[in-house]
């Protein structure tokens, strides 16, 4: 199961490298226990400090009868004591005992994590978080549990600014949901952690859809320098030409049309500023050939860095009045 349907047991084993994940799952188990007996006695140990013998006196009945909550950290730096009494233990858990093992990966321990499986404990697993879409999933299920809607480019863009780390995309999101009312947006994302993504991605596309080729690839080389994804930087650019395309179905019609396109009133100022030098089958080939880096960033290719170079030129070119 996963840390957010994680289920105390006599005996839990919470595994995974994903830190966050692994935070919550202990955090949930605590609280049901809690729940089950608001007297809990509640002790958390370091595996690699541990002393033979300690289990069985943490888990011995209790003088008052009171639960008790034993959580075991850093399993994977377990002492050999402790894999032969938590071996043992497991066997004929205490009944008023919940005991909770958390091992953040590597080799060491393994027998002891086979023997707890092989006992029959709850096994959570928090496996790292690697995939754009598991990030923007997660980022989601954080606005839904905080019962806030956030559309769908707004995610996205927010995995896209601080979607390295899982804890800094969730105290992002948090961020967001205590900030900021009504429904989220890619706009409050932007005015939140556009800076983080500045040159990997928004400046990039400012650059070349304002038709500044020089600078947009002084910029680009700069972000794949330093760490960038092709995928995000193609991101950035469609978000870019997006805009640019819902603007430019305004020209001739007043701001409480412009408001149901969802964009702010700076954005829609900028860019009917930017379309001045925009054609509209100049802009509709730029969106094709975005299109085309964003299917070969994402696997279409053997090269992405070249695709998303392509696409960042060619639609600089386009906008300063050069077709192909």
């Amino acid at each position: 199961m996963t840390w957010d349907t994680a289920t105390l047991g006599p005996v839990v084993l919470v595994q995974g490298a994903e830190g966050l994940l692994v935070d919550r799952a202990v955090q949930g188990l605590t609280a049901q226990a809690l729940e089950a007996d608001a007297s809990l006695e509640r002790t958390v140990i370091d595996a690699s400090t541990y002393q033979p013998g300690q289990l069985s006196v943490l888990t011995s009945p209790s003088l008052f009868g009171e639960a008790r909550l034993v959580v075991i950290d850093s399993v994977e730096s377990t002492t050999d004591a402790l894999i032969a009494d938590a071996l043992a233990y497991v066997a004929a858990p205490e009944a008023d005992v919940w005991l909770v093992l958390v091992h953040h990966g590597g080799v060491r321990g393994k027998k002891l994590l086979d023997g707890v499986k092989a006992a029959g404990a709850v096994v959570v697993q928090c496996d790292v978080v690697k995939k754009d879409s598991d990030k923007v999933a997660f980022a989601s299920n954080e606005f839904r549990r905080a019962h806030r809607r956030a559309t769908a480019d707004a995610v996205r863009a927010l995995v896209q600014a601080v979607g390295a780390d899982l804890r800094e995309l969730a105290s992002a999101c948090g961020q967001l949901v205590q900030d900021v009312s009504g429904t989220i947006d890619e706009t409050m994302v932007t005015r939140y952690y556009g800076g983080r993504v500045e040159v990997t991605g928004f400046r990039v596309a400012d650059a070349a859809a304002g038709g500044q080729p020089a600078e947009a690839a002084a910029l680009l080389r700069h972000a794949l320098a330093t760490g960038a994804d092709p995928v995000p930087l193609v991101a950035a650019l469609a978000m870019k030409l997006r805009t640019l395309a819902k603007v430019a179905t305004l020209r001739g019609r007043g701001m409480d049309e412009a408001k149901a396109l969802g964009l702010a009133p700076w954005q829609i100022d900028r860019a009917r500023k930017e379309l001045a030098q925009w054609t509209p089958e100049a802009l509709a080939e730029a969106i094709t050939a975005t299109a085309r880096a964003d299917a070969e960033v994402k696997g279409a290719s053997r090269d992405p860095v070249f695709a998303v170079e392509r696409a960042v030129l060619t639609v600089a070119r386009l906008a300063g009045g050069t077709r192909r």
